[in-house]
């Protein structure tokens, strides 16, 4: 979600990416796709890829441009791509309105990588660094530094992990595993860079158990630590959204932002009270003792 004059887009998984407008953060407008069709770059790197669905988008704005990275994969595989497309600006009705792809920063391969290239997140540091953060399931969420147009890694190119946990060894390298961890997000706060995770099984309804989990680190690349003190590099992360299975029955794959001076955590959970539905969920945020928390009604 990202906000442009008066009026929030949001961008969401789907056929071409998916994204809505609203005035309010309240009520959305479904709009135009992103894209029409998938890029001819997509199944010129990923042959076994079939369809048109375009997952977890992420939006950023920088130095005057729009920077959406987004997923592509083989479900259940670490066949996987991650692009990016840019645009001047969100606004449709206005002259500079056009997305331009400018093709795949990261790709993961099968027998060469533990790890899986969806769920990126765009962070630029103090320096004006970008840095992409990604990752689901394998051996855990990486992190690495953009060349200067973002458009792939810094060489030589370091992966740093910075959140996982732990896998049954006895799994063969192509299983994604059991080690339920995606959708990294980062978040600097004063002196502190927040890293959000998402743990254990979106995407399944009624039975959806998705939940949020946090650490902190004074380095963009970690370690990050827990509220005990824990590393999220071994299965270290304090819970900060759970589904109650009353009102929720999971919730996750979050994003903070700030907005007219209030941050919002930004996420989606499984409707208890239909049918396990997945729906949007915004809540202002707090912070108590260099900690975000929900802010209470």
């Amino acid at each position: 979600m990202i906000k442009e004059k008066d009026k929030w887009y949001l961008f969401t998984t789907g056929n071409g990416i998916n994204q809505y407008t609203s005035k309010d953060m309240q009520t959305w407008v479904k709009e135009k796709p992103v894209f029409r069709e998938i890029p001819a770059w997509v199944k010129e790197a990923m042959p076994r890829y079939r369809g048109t669905s375009m997952w977890a988008p992420d939006i950023s704005f920088h130095n005057g441009k729009y920077y959406l990275f987004y997923s592509v994969s083989v479900f259940g595989k670490n066949i996987s791509c991650i692009g990016l497309a840019v645009n001047k600006t969100l606004d449709s009705g206005s002259k500079d309105f056009k997305w331009v792809d400018l093709g795949m920063v990261v790709q993961s391969v099968p027998g060469r990588d533990m790890w899986n290239a969806i769920d990126p997140n765009l962070f630029v540091d103090d320096n004006d660094v970008g840095w992409l953060s990604f990752g689901s399931f394998w051996e855990g969420l990486k992190i690495v530094m953009l060349k200067n147009d973002f458009t792939s890694p810094a060489e030589p190119a370091t992966w740093h992990t910075i959140a996982r946990r732990p896998r049954d060894a006895s799994l063969p390298d192509s299983s994604a595993g059991n080690a339920a961890i995606e959708a990294p997000f980062i978040y600097k706060k004063d002196k502190y860079y927040y890293l959000f995770v998402s743990w254990d099984y979106c995407c399944r309804g009624e039975k959806s158990n998705y939940k949020v989990v946090m650490g902190r680190s004074e380095k963009l690349t970690g370690p990050y630590l827990d509220k005990s003190g824990k590393s999220m590099l071994d299965n270290g992360g304090s819970i900060i959204i759970e589904g109650d299975n009353k009102e929720w029955f999971g919730a996750g794959h979050n994003a903070v932002y700030t907005f007219d001076g209030n941050d919002y955590i930004i996420y989606h959970g499984y409707d208890a009270s239909d049918r396990g539905r997945s729906k949007l969920i915004k809540k202002e945020l707090d912070w108590i003792d260099g900690w975000p928390v929900l802010r209470k009604p």
